[in-house]
Order: structure tokens, then C-alpha cells, then sequence
């Protein structure tokens, strides 16, 4: 289904205003690292999850970006997004291979898709982490809320170390908003990390709400990073305010912020995320490190010419 006209004005506007954020700042564009791309009968269901998400949290939450995968793919592009992922994740056993082979499939068809790969406790667990990295997989997603799993089971002990050594990133969700889970918050995490210190962990949402705590083992852990998806904005803050007291902390992990959106699963316009980061008032360089730098080294990007002046 097509946008309509209005629709198409609007994202058109809202591309530029995108664009004229990262030119500004001298960039080639940005790199998204927690987008969600999965197959549409899974999205629908996360979509029908976020529909009904305002009882838990006493805040509607609306898809801004309810679109076919097509035209959510195009407006990614029109805002200038270099790399973005499939963040994608089961909910039970049986499921995460199959996501593994779907999202393998989207990155081929889609080469500005960072290949994306998720686990679940389960057996077989390390064999399709391993085919999956071998079959060119660059990041991985672990939803601790959603899969309601301990990190620290036994089952993925094998594979938190295969992707040390592989030197693979993966995206966790292991903060306890919006709502909490049995295995949720930092002691689960530290206690993977004490035995994994080299997993190249993103913890998503830099772990809200317990902010502090997540960079505390940002600090502690050198290849431990944070990612920016959905704080700060202007929703968040109003259930998870990030403390005030911590933002110098944000300009001493500077290289380890990632930026993330949660496109398109999010109650505001993509621009919002960028707008907030530049409203913490931590400086251009600070922005250019979060939004672009800091994930073009992560993936090893080839170099793009900058925008010129």
C-alpha cells in the first residue's frame, strides 16, 4: 500500500529535517543500530503487543511507522540512514533459527541491513549461532523481557563465548522498562559479564530505567556499549527520566553510545530520537561519535564522502 499524498509530504519533511541534523554536523549520514525488520506475521504480533501496551504502562503507544516493509525500508533511506538492522527475537523455542533464516534473507536483499541474528536457550542453540555467524551474521538481538530467559543459562554459555571470540555485537534488551521481566536488570548481566568479559555486549535502551547501573558495567567492561533507542525523548521521560546527575558519564563512555530509534516501532517521528540527543547539549562531536562514528567502526563501514559544505 502506497502513502498518500499527505503522508508523502509529510515523510518528505520529515526526511529533511533528518538530513539537515547529520549534514549540519558533517556526517555521510547515520547508523541506526536497533531497527526492527522481521517477517510480517511476527511484526503484526509485535505491533497487536504495542496496541495493547498502554493498560501495563498507563501510556498509549502508537506505531508511527505502521508501513509495508518496502516503504519502511525506503524511508530509512530518505532519512540517510547508512546501516541499519533487523532486530528480531522469539519468544519460545523453536522459533529463532527460522528468524535467523529469515533476517539472512532480508540482509541479502537488502545490503544497507546490517545481517542481524537472534538465540533462545535451547538446544541446538550453538550450532545455528554458529551457522549464522559463519553465514556472515554482524549482529545478534537478545530480548531478556520477551524471551523471559536468564542470560546465564547454561544453554548459552557456549555461545556467549563463540561470539566473544568472534567479535560479534549483540543488542540486549535486558533493562526492566517498560515493563519488567523475571531476568531483567543488571545482576544477570554482570554476572554473564564476570564470566564473558570480552562479549561485545549493546545493551539496549542504555538500560533503562536502571541507567546508572548499566553504566557502571560500561565502565568496568571495556567492550560493553549503550544504546540511545528511546531515551531521553520526550515518551521516556516521562516514565524513566535519565538522572540528571549522570550526563557527564554520557561524554566519559562518548566512543560506546550507539545511536538506536526502535524504528519503526515508536510512539513519535524518527527526528525526535536525533533531536533529544542534541537537546542533552554534549557538544557536535558528541553527536557525530554517537550517531555515525562510533557504529562505522563497530561494523567496520567502508568510508563515504562527507556532505559537502
Amino acid at each position: 500500500m502506497a502513502l498518500s499524498v499527505s503522508e508523502g509530504n509529510e515523510a518528505a519533511g520529515e526526511a529533511a529535517d533528518v538530513r539537515e541534523f547529520w549534514t549540519r554536523l558533517g556526517l555521510p549520514g547515520l547508523v541506526d543500530v536497533h531497527t526492527h525488520f522481521m517477517p510480517e506475521q511476527v511484526l503484526k504480533k509485535v505491533w497487536a503487543y504495542f496496541d495493547a501496551v498502554g493498560p501495563l504502562t498507563g501510556m498509549e503507544w502508537p506505531i508511527t511507522y505502521r508501513h509495508e516493509e518496502e516503504q519502511r525500508v525506503a524511508l530509512l533511506r530518505d532519512f540517510g540512514v547508512r546501516a541499519f538492522t533487523a532486530m528480531l527475537y522469539p519468544h519460545k523455542a523453536g522459533m529463532a533459527e527460522w528468524l535467523c533464516g529469515w533476517a539472512a534473507d532480508f540482509a541479502r536483499r537488502t545490503p544497507d541491513c546490517l545481517q542481524t541474528a537472534t538465540l533462545f536457550p535451547e538446544e541446538g542453540v550453538a550450532r545455528y549461532v554458529r551457522e549464522a555467524v559463519e553465514s556472515g551474521a554482524r549482529i545478534f538481538k537478545a530480548h531478556l523481557q520477551v524471551g523471559a530467559y536468564d542470560p546465564n543459562d547454561a544453554l548459552l554459555d557456549p555461545v556467549w563465548g563463540l561470539l566473544a571470540d568472534a567479535g560479534v555485537p549483540v543488542v540486549m534488551h535486558c533493562g526492566s522498562g517498560p515493563v519488567p521481566g523475571k531476568h531483567t536488570g543488571p545482576e544477570p548481566v554482570g554476572r554473564l559479564l564476570a564470566r564473558h568479559p570480552r562479549l561485545r555486549l549493546v545493551v539496549a535502551h542504555m538500560g533503562m530505567p536502571e541507567y546508572a547501573d548499566f553504566l557502571d558495567l560500561a565502565e568496568r567492561y571495556g567492550q560493553v556499549h549503550l544504546d540511545t533507542t528511546m531515551a531521553f525523548t520526550d515518551f521516556s521521560e516521562r516514565f524513566a527520566p535519565f538522572p540528571e546527575r549522570e550526563k557527564a558519564r554520557l561524554l566519559e563512555l562518548t566512543d560506546r553510545i550507539l545511536l538506536g530509534t526502535d524504528f519503526p516501532n515508536i510512539p513519535y517521528p524518527y527526528a525526535h530520537q536525533l533531536q533529544v540527543l542534541e537537546r542533552l547539549g554534549l557538544g557536535d562531536d558528541w553527536l557525530r561519535a554517537v550517531c555515525h562514528d562510533n557504529g562505522a567502526r563497530l561494523f567496520d563501514l567502508p568510508a563515504a564522502p562527507t556532505p559537502s559544505s
